[in-house]
């Protein structure tokens, strides 16, 4: 068939007819992709700002939450209400790490609240835990506008709070709730159905890290509830000696 009527016919059906063009020498210049958890150094412009793994290292909780409060290492300080620093038992076997502040979390400064928080806790009383035996935090301490996903550059400003919380928690497991948090702790462009279901190690310790799906996707998709619920049961078994204390993967 001619090229010019099929466009047409396509056309009349609503269907978008692409064309492949050659790129120009400039598109060819494509940069390597950036991993916000492996990049050894920030942008030199903000580089002043950007909290490092050397100032925040032997901060105490006390210390590390007013370093938190008062960080403008990237633009996320312009829009907040305020930090969302972390909630929960500060000595927890258990430490649960989300993606980053929503508007309510915004507003009221602590992880995972409304309705997502809700399912959150029934998923902890579950295993028979209550919200307070646990610490819960983010990989952002500041919500993006919008919800959108955080940005690389925005994570990494943020990277050095997240591991000071995971020394001074020294937790038995962790416990990564949903895609952003799952892939930026283990540095991984898998979804989150291909990495939860085994045990990962998290950081030089090698802390055992499980993947789970985040209340606000198991909101959207019920049918996942039972999955989730298998993964909670993986650290359970874990906390009571059942699981191997051996990272799978």
């Amino acid at each position: 068939m001619d090229e010019q009527l099929r466009r047409q016919y396509l056309e009349a059906m609503g269907i978008t007819s692409w064309l492949f063009r050659q790129p120009d020498e400039t598109e060819k210049l494509v940069p390597p992709p950036v991993e916000a958890w492996c990049q050894e150094k920030a942008p030199a412009a903000e580089e002043a700002d950007s909290p490092r793994l050397d100032n925040v290292a032997g901060l105490d909780w006390a210390a590390l939450r007013e370093r938190v409060a008062a960080c403008k290492a990237c633009d996320l300080h312009r829009s907040r209400t305020q930090t969302v620093f972390g909630v929960g038992d500060q000595n927890a076997d258990i430490l649960i790490i989300g993606e980053a502040p929503g508007a309510d979390e915004d507003r009221q400064g602590e992880p995972f609240v409304g309705r997502a928080g809700k399912l959150l806790n029934a998923m902890l009383k579950a295993i028979g835990l209550d919200r307070e035996q646990v610490f819960i935090a983010n990989i952002l301490k500041c919500r993006p506008p919008g919800n959108r996903d955080p940005r690389p550059e925005e994570v990494l400003r943020c990277k050095p709070f997240l591991l000071r919380q995971v020394e001074l928690v020294a937790p038995r497991v962790i416990l990564a709730v949903g895609r952003i948090a799952a892939q930026n702790l283990l540095q991984s462009t898998d979804p989150v159905g291909r990495l939860r279901g085994r045990v990962h190690g998290f950081g030089e310790s090698a802390i055992p890290l499980v993947v789970t799906y985040h209340p606000a996707y198991l909101l959207r998709s019920p049918e996942q509830k039972a999955k989730a619920w298998q993964d909670l049961q993986q650290v359970t078994k874990f906390l009571a000696g059942k699981e191997s204390p051996k990272p799978t993967g």
